[in-house]
């Protein structure tokens, strides 16, 4: 894992260096877009370099195995039994993924039924439902005892109300980093079966799963019900190439997948467009796995970092310890005695606060639904020096309240 002084992403248009305003002014460190700042996998980009390396760039063919690797890997990394016949590979991104799934939901026999989300809950899933026409309801996490769990009577309730609602959810979960539990999944997915809709998964994050923990896939937590259920993955977070906009579906219903590949072809697209994405997902399912628990106990680290240096500094700031990925979820209310840099409005949000009094980017919580809103998401997949220079700059911050007792020397 890269120990330095951090990956240096000027020049590259990398969204989350130009949301933070990098470019713009050197001394910011952006942790907000979901996006490692860390080296990606070396045997995945020289395979790359590799094929670059060839004159010529054309229309390529799915690889026959391709379907058959999805399933091996799932088999050893999550021990979950899949069909390759249910993998449907896909020539762009998770969250086109999730749209094509909702309009081939809509071309089956079920009412057109609404768009079920926790809430908070990675904002992708409304927006794609809004462009889809769909409406969307929010069920807010349930916080008894203090963690983050799924409201899953309230989901059946809307799912009885909303003949075809779709239930979408991140599993495991953007933005608290919670791991659902089967029993969580397997009663969303009879929720959703039970008023003709679908559940999807976007298991995106599920190959970073912390110490203790194990993610379940949807497919198989779904049991009797999984022909209701369709999981969305990539091996864009986890290796980091996002930006080869690959990803694949599991189908488990023959009918769903007849319809998701209708309007696949509908829209244009075939399996085979996408030779660099296809590249990387090849080498990321045969080859990765080893790297992948180096990440993943590098990312271990540096959540303990970060959230010892904040608990220890601005106490109540940490809203959960998260059990996979790179993703920190903060409370807003603990900065809220902290003074405000002059010229930020009193009800500016905490991610506007600290990146104007101490140059470090978060990702506003609002973003997240009606129960994100005053608080903010933190993404620590960066070098560790970098890390903990951005935590001391929110600790000064907080401790910069009038009548708060410094935390450290």
């Amino acid at each position: 894992m890269d120990g330095g002084s951090g990956l240096d992403r000027t020049g590259t248009r990398s969204v989350k260096w130009l949301t933070a305003g990098v470019e713009l002014d050197a001394g910011r460190i952006p942790l907000g877009v979901a996006d490692m700042d860390l080296p990606g996998f070396p045997a995945l980009f020289a395979a790359l370099r590799d094929r670059l390396d060839h004159p010529a760039l054309g229309y390529t063919r799915a690889d026959p195995a391709a379907r058959e690797r999805v399933a091996r890997w799932y088999g050893r990394r999550h021990a979950a039994t899949i069909d390759p016949d249910w993998v449907v590979l896909l020539p762009f991104g998770p969250r086109t993924a999730v749209r094509v799934v909702l309009d081939a939901a809509a071309a089956g026999p079920a009412p057109r039924g609404p768009v079920l989300t926790p809430t908070p809950e990675y904002g992708g899933f409304a927006a794609v439902a809004g462009a889809a026409g769909r409406a969307v309801r929010e069920i807010p996490l349930d916080r008894a005892g203090g963690a983050y769990r799924l409201a899953v009577d309230e989901f059946a309730d809307a799912c009885r109300r909303e003949p075809g609602a779709v239930v979408a959810l991140s599993s495991p979960h953007n933005p608290t980093g919670r791991v659902w539990d089967a029993a969580e999944l397997h009663a969303l997915a009879a929720a959703a079966a039970g008023c003709g809709g679908v559940l999807i998964s976007d298991e995106v994050h599920c190959e970073i799963v912390h110490p203790g923990r194990r993610h379940v896939t949807a497919v198989n937590a779904a049991g009797e019900f999984a022909r209701n259920t369709v999981v969305v993955h990539s091996v864009g977070k986890a290796f980091n190439v996002s930006g080869l906009a690959d990803a694949f579906l599991l189908v488990p219903d023959a009918d769903l997948r007849r319809r998701v590949v209708a309007t696949l072809e509908g829209f244009g697209f075939f399996e085979g467009g996408r030779l660099l994405g296809a590249l990387a997902q090849e080498i990321a399912l045969e080859h990765g796995e080893p790297w992948l628990r180096s990440l993943t106990a590098g990312l271990t680290a540096r959540r303990d970092l970060i959230v010892t240096r904040l608990a220890e500094a601005v106490p109540g700031a940490v809203a959960c310890v998260p059990e996979a990925s790179f993703l920190l979820w903060l409370s807003g209310a603990a900065f809220a005695g902290a003074r405000r840099p002059a010229g930020i409005a009193p009800d500016a949000g905490i991610r506007e606060v600290l990146l104007a009094a101490c140059g470090v980017e978060l990702a506003d919580g609002s973003a997240f639904g009606t129960a994100g809103e005053g608080c903010a998401r933190l993404n620590f997949a960066l070098a560790e020096p970098v890390l903990a220079e951005a935590a001391d700059r929110i600790a000064r911050f907080a401790e910069r309240a009038p009548g708060r007792r410094s935390a450290g020397p």
